[in-house]
């Protein structure tokens, strides 16, 4: 058996895959129909799939404008493989080299806390959200 991680960008033949990869991770409620989550991966410059033989493991997505912001999105790792380093991976991948981007992300989920300070980021007192409709 292969457990070599590869990290990659979604291709478009895979965007269903992940729909349901994160569905059965308890994203549902930010997934939606077919449709609007392919919309969804369109519309967002970064994302990344965590593979462990071919199967998905995990996913993460950005929307930024290369140069100066960008928002983390979403980080979901399946269950059985947190703490194996995927998730940073997914991160450093999404973000990529560019040092100048400042990246923000809610966090409000037990736990992520902890995991997005390890990987550099800080409480903000200055960021402001209007909440989506229910």
């Amino acid at each position: 058996m292969n457990d070599i991680l590869l990290i990659r960008d979604v291709l478009p033949s895979e965007v269903e895959s992940v729909r349901v990869f994160l569905g059965e991770n308890g994203w549902s409620h930010r997934i939606g129909s077919t449709e609007n989550f392919a919309q969804l991966i369109a519309n967002s410059q970064r994302t990344a799939l965590a593979l462990k033989d071919a199967k998905i493991i995990g996913f993460a997505r950005g929307i930024t404008d290369g140069l100066s912001n960008g928002y983390l999105s979403m980080v979901v790792v399946s269950g059985q493989h947190r703490r194996e380093g995927v998730g940073q991976a997914l991160v450093e991948h999404v973000m990529g080299q560019n040092a100048d981007i400042t990246w923000v992300l809610r966090a409000g989920r037990e736990g992520t806390s902890t995991f997005f300070s390890s990987l550099g980021f800080e409480p903000s007192n200055i960021a402001m959200e209007r909440p989506r409709r229910k």
